[in-house]
């Protein structure tokens, strides 16, 4: 079996192949296992939306029905946001999904994976995810896939419930560079950051284009990561936040005490709560960005295929 054999684009996506149209990929573990019913699925059909506003077509990326689907249709993302026994996939999950016929959504690592086999290079979500400040031996498979796949990745930050500096470090060793989108500053999630700075600023989505082609065309082979805050209306202050975060990170290392909670567990529940304590705020806030970035990710897909048709030779 190869990939080809299990891959399957929708007529959407395989139409704007075919027509050189700017493509966004969108991860679906927010839908599978980020949000909750109903509003994982209007989070979704939000997002396709905000990156058909901006003249770019979606793909959300999952497995269902026994294929790694590139596109889903309507009906499919409603079965997708109702599935009860789908797996959360990254890279090393997607023959578990398969082999067992489960629906999966993927998470950073599985979307990038998927989309640079299919030929996109843009990839909006949420937050990153990194070190964990519980056991740093715990790091995410998303900064490997930062590391070795060359796509522009549009993000919020990785998610505040991580060791922010030390997924920075790692970053920088791997190689990724960090772009603030109109900022100085690392975003962190939830809330506009302000303490840990971005490798470079860029404002406009024709620098991104410029930066991301300039670098791959150098030989470089890692993504480039576009980290765009929240605005401060919708973001929830860092003096608010802190003692949320630090109490599930404390409820976190008690349940690895007794073996109760390991791998991939972690932070859905670390999310999970921090909803609950912050009543209801940081979802919100995971709902503005994630559409926010869908939105920036819209505009740079077509700033990046506008760059390239203008730099081919005649």
């Amino acid at each position: 079996m190869d990939f080809s054999q299990v891959i399957t684009s929708s007529l959407e996506v395989v139409r704007a192949h075919q027509q050189n149209q700017p493509i966004v990929a969108l991860e679906s573990t927010v839908i599978t296992h980020g949000l909750p019913r109903p509003q994982n699925l209007a989070l979704a059909q939000d997002m396709e939306q905000a990156v058909r506003a901006e003249g770019a077509v979606p793909a959300t990326i999952a497995i269902l029905d026994g294929k790694i689907q590139a596109g889903l249709n309507p009906g499919q993302l409603e079965r997708l946001s109702n599935a009860d026994d789908a797996i959360k996939i990254s890279l090393r999950d997607f023959a578990t999904a398969l082999v067992k016929g489960k629906p999966g959504g993927t998470t950073v690592a599985g979307t990038m994976f998927v989309a640079q086999k299919t030929g996109i290079q843009v990839f909006a979500t949420g937050g990153i995810g990194g070190v964990h400040k519980e056991a740093h031996l715990d790091v995410s498979t998303d900064l490997q896939a930062l590391a070795s796949i060359p796509m522009i990745v549009v993000c919020a930050g990785a998610k505040s419930i991580l060791d922010l500096p030390a997924t920075l470090e790692y970053l920088e060793t791997l190689g990724v560079p960090v772009v603030g989108y109109g900022t100085d500053k690392f975003p962190e999630f939830f809330s506009t950051g302000g303490k840990l700075p971005v490798s470079v600023r860029l404002d406009t989505p024709e620098e991104v284009a410029a930066f991301a082609s300039t670098h791959w065309g150098l030989g470089m082979h890692s993504a480039v990561l576009v980290c765009q805050p929240l605005p401060d209306h919708l973001a929830i202050p860092s003096a608010e936040i802190a003692p949320i975060l630090e109490q599930v990170s404390n409820e976190v290392r008690e349940r690895q005490k007794t073996n109760s909670m390991t791998g991939q567990e972690v932070t859905p529940y670390e999310l999970r709560r921090v909803n609950e304590l912050s009543h209801g705020r940081s979802m919100q806030a995971n709902l503005a960005l994630l559409t926010n970035n869908a939105r920036l990710a819209g505009k740079l897909a077509r700033s990046l295929n506008s760059y390239a048709r203008q730099s081919r030779p005649l």
